[in-house]
């Protein structure tokens, strides 16, 4: 079970379905190419594991246009826009990062001026320490479809790895859950 807001709204913690299967990532790719959408993405906790979950399909060229892993937290600011003050006053692991991000990696990865169609984020604590003020398992998602922003809370358990794949698995499956929201949105 997860929780979602959509802009302004802020997230509540909950805590995925652990049977819940990651989407064929091939089938996922192809639905994003017919539509004529884009994807970039924005990388913390899960350290490009995302990104390369989504370019292993043959052809993942036609779609995703890359990833930044911004794993220190002035990464974030230099490199995806997210604002210098709310990082010091919430630290990485906050819903407005994970929003920020998201809008930021469209612009940053944006090919002959056009931005990519879609935003996807990841931040969190993966273990084994906390961070910022959040347990270890906290975790954001955020997609941002042009101007509108979803982030989906996470409270996860486990190993590192086993944090580290439950958000790619959720971010997965956040984007698949998102592809009937661009019919109503800018593509890039």
């Amino acid at each position: 079970m997860t929780a979602e807001t959509s802009s302004p709204e802020p997230s509540t913690p909950a805590t995925p379905e652990p049977s819940t299967p990651a989407p064929p990532v091939a089938a996922l790719l192809e639905e994003l190419a017919r539509r004529g959408l884009t994807v970039a993405v924005a990388e913390s906790l899960t350290g490009g594991l995302l990104v390369a979950a989504l370019i292993a399909p043959a052809g993942a060229s036609r779609v995703v246009r890359g990833g930044i892993v911004a794993y220190d937290t002035a990464l974030k600011h230099s490199l995806l826009g997210v604002d210098a003050a709310t990082l010091a006053a919430h630290g990485a692991v906050h819903p407005d990062v994970a929003r920020s991000m998201a809008l930021g990696v469209r612009e940053r990865l944006a090919v002959a001026g056009v931005p990519a169609s879609i935003g996807l984020a990841t931040t969190g604590v993966a273990g084994p320490d906390p961070q910022d003020g959040q347990p270890v398992g906290t975790a954001y998602v955020a997609l941002a479809v042009g101007d509108h922003v979803t982030v989906r809370t996470l409270a996860l358990s486990g190993t590192r790895d086993a944090i580290r794949r439950a958000v790619v698995s959720e971010s997965l499956e956040m984007l698949t859950e998102s592809i009937a929201l661009t019919d109503s949105h800018p593509r890039g």
